[in-house]
């Protein structure tokens, strides 16, 4: 059973439709990285997933539940991108509070990471920095220890080595306990390292999504000169570049693309993401395609 199932989701605020149509489907136990530029209907897309917004048409089922059901509840984390704390508590209060809260809440866990960020137990939130508040809200979402932790740009405040700290964490939380995290990002290189599973969003709709060893493998970066550009033409195009004579461009293959006048190579997963963020009218892969196959 899929961690994540959407089917044809879609999001109407006042008229104006923030995501139309967007189906995808992440295995559990995937490091999704969510991507997409502003205003792309990244933070309402976490929002429906989380339960927190009922979906205009469409419906999500997280390990077949519905998010917005009592029994599912438990079972999600969601961590906005505002990092919502009393600043008036302290940590410990903050610890204290969240344990009430949550019944499988693993106050152990959360005061060692705390203790090895050289965070205060005694110290307001309210009188932390801006990096220490993001890590707190950290701690706190992943010992809830939901089957599902749906981070809303959770590095935006911290510094590369905040960053690394995050990444270590999320990705030893999801090795030990079985965990299916998404999480919005702009640095596309956090994404590249620690990522094994994609979905951006682009125009409301669902542009990309799949493991990300097959979205490599189902495009070919191809270098070589302008005068030989016909090779191109049977397969689908994302994006053209180059200078002079010299040309470059990153396709989906219809078939194999064999033209010894041209090299070839896989590209990265930053290279697929700021081809489709440059192109956004370029042709969806189909997003059930190859998280099914």
């Amino acid at each position: 059973m899929n961690a994540i199932t959407a089917t044809g989701v879609g999001q109407r605020f006042k008229g104006r439709w923030v995501l139309r149509r967007c189906s995808f489907a992440v295995p559990p136990g995937r490091v999704v990285g969510l991507v997409g530029p502003n205003g792309a209907g990244k933070t309402t897309l976490l929002r429906v997933l989380a339960g927190l917004l009922r979906p205009t048409e469409g419906e999500v089922r997280l390990d077949g539940r519905d998010p917005a059901a009592p029994e599912g509840l438990p079972t999600v984390a969601f961590l906005a991108q505002s990092k919502p704390l009393y600043p008036r508590f302290t940590v410990d209060d903050t610890v204290r509070f969240c344990r009430e809260l949550n019944p499988r809440f693993d106050e152990p866990f959360a005061r060692e990471r705390l203790r090895r960020l050289d965070i205060p137990s005694a110290q307001r939130v309210g009188r932390l920095s801006g990096g220490q508040r993001a890590q707190v809200a950290l701690t706190l979402t992943l010992a809830k220890r939901a089957r599902l932790v749906l981070l809303d740009e959770p590095m935006a405040d911290l510094d590369p080595l905040g960053r690394n700290d995050v990444m270590r964490d999320l990705m030893a939380a999801t090795a030990e306990h079985g965990l299916t995290v998404v999480l919005s990002s702009h640095v596309l290189a956090d994404l590249e390292d620690s990522c094994d599973h994609l979905v951006m969003v682009q125009q409301g709709r669902v542009q990309l999504a799949g493991d990300v060893d097959d979205l490599r493998a189902a495009h070919l970066a191809v270098d070589g000169l302008r005068e030989h550009a016909a090779a191109l033409t049977p397969h689908t195009v994302i994006q053209e570049g180059g200078s002079g004579r010299q040309a470059t461009a990153l396709l989906r293959p219809n078939g194999t693309f064999a033209d010894p006048r041209w090299a070839t190579r896989t590209p990265s997963l930053e290279e697929i993401v700021l081809a489709y963020l440059r192109n956004p009218d370029a042709a969806t892969l189909p997003a059930l395609e190859l998280v099914t196959s």
